[in-house]
């Protein structure tokens, strides 16, 4: 899914972060690509078209006039074969002449005639983004059903600080995914996923808590997502960025979770519960800092935090994980029983490669019917596509319907 095997053009105007797009252009050609750059005169002032030749191994398109390129006077060849266009950066002026429709450029004319979707990543002065005019562009731009990324606030080129940042390039990457898949199998579909671990306070600056990264639920998360999916993911303390183009929920305990996932869910078609909260809790949390006294012992003592996923009642599908050291099937399938789920993933944290902190995973997919399928050691965003494909046909069995489809 995402960007693998999509034709994207990218088109580059003249500001100081075009040299960011080559990052994007090669980001995107690393994710499985076919890039594509069309660059504006101005943009050829800042960076150079070898470059990108350099990095798409494509002609990059400068001139309509240009008798050595063919491209270069077909600009309807791009625009027709396109499944996204990208203008990064897009500057305060060609955002004007784009919102005017003018077509006095190659990369003008490409975003009047291609029928592809349109994301445009500004990029400029403060004062210039915050001009009046420069909103009514982005507007008009924006009910003609541009996607628009950023800017971001930070330091600007001239020194100043305020929002006119390029938007990083796994941001755009992450929207530009979300807008190749909104046609996708989970279109209309909302999906709650769950992600991380919990954190359970002991005092002001120690908690229980454990080894989960969150990277499989936020590869459950971004899939969804680039499936036409709406998703929302509610995750605990992790060390990765929330996910572009999908509404991410905070939470630190299992408490916070039980709450958050719940009122989620109301209006869910599933929801996949990726988290490993803590089962248990420190029964009271010390105000000031335990200091570490003489005693050479000290005594914790821990209530039951709730089973979430067994609490959580409703008509969607209710996808759970099961972590396990030892008799992995037949702890996942009592789980799958107990908590009353439709799917469980189990998976064998002692086997090589797979569990926590790591990228890939290996596990099973057990069903109620007793039906299981053992996966191979896969990435987890493979593992995630792997799921979502049972989640589309469970779906489906169970009568549920998209919503606005």
């Amino acid at each position: 899914m995402g960007v693998r095997g999509k034709h994207i053009v990218l088109g580059v105007s003249g500001s100081i972060a075009a040299y960011k797009a080559a990052d994007l252009a090669s980001k995107l050609i690393q994710a499985g690509a076919r890039v594509s750059v069309i660059m504006t005169q101005a943009a050829r002032e800042f960076i150079t078209p070898l470059t990108f030749r350099s990095i798409t191994h494509q002609p990059v398109v400068t001139d309509w006039w240009d008798p050595a390129s063919d491209l270069s006077i077909q600009h309807v060849a791009l625009a027709e074969s396109a499944d996204a266009m990208v203008v990064a950066p897009a500057t305060a002026d060609l955002l004007a002449k784009l919102a005017a429709g003018l077509a006095d450029d190659p990369l003008c004319g490409t975003a009047l005639a291609t029928q592809a979707p349109l994301l445009l990543a500004p990029a400029m002065d403060a004062h210039m983004f915050e001009h009046p005019a420069t909103q009514q562009n982005l507007r008009t731009l924006q009910e003609r059903g541009a996607t628009v990324v950023g800017p971001e606030r930070g330091r600007l080129a001239s020194g100043l600080t305020g929002t006119g940042r390029l938007a990083a390039a796994e941001t755009i990457m992450g929207h530009l995914a979300a807008l190749l898949g909104r046609q996708g199998d989970l279109k209309g579909y909302k999906i709650v996923v769950s992600a991380g671990p919990t954190e359970e306070p002991l005092d002001p600056v120690r908690h229980i808590a454990n080894r989960s990264s969150g990277k499989m639920g936020f590869a459950i998360a971004e899939a969804a997502r680039d499936r036409g999916a709406r998703v929302t993911l509610v995750t605990g303390p992790t060390a990765l960025p929330d996910p572009p183009g999908l509404r991410t929920v905070h939470i630190r305990t299992a408490l916070n979770l039980r709450d958050r996932v719940q009122e989620e869910v109301r209006d869910a078609h599933a929801i996949i519960m990726a988290a490993a909260p803590a089962d248990f809790r420190p029964a009271s949390m010390a105000e000031q800092k335990i200091k570490k006294g003489a005693e050479a012992t000290m005594v914790v003592e821990l209530v039951k935090n709730p089973d979430i996923i067994a609490e959580t009642r409703g008509d969607f599908l209710k996808i759970g994980f099961a972590a396990e050291s030892e008799e992995l099937l037949k702890n996942a399938r009592t789980k799958l029983v107990e908590k009353g789920l439709d799917l469980i993933v189990a998976n064998d944290i002692t086997a090589e490669n797979s569990g926590f902190a790591v990228d890939t995973n290996k596990v099973f997919l057990l069903e109620p019917s007793g039906q299981v399928t053992e996966l191979p050691l896969l990435l987890k965003t493979e593992v995630a596509d792997r799921i979502l494909d049972r989640v589309v046909e469970l779906l489906a069995a169970r009568g549920k319907r998209p919503v606005g489809v």
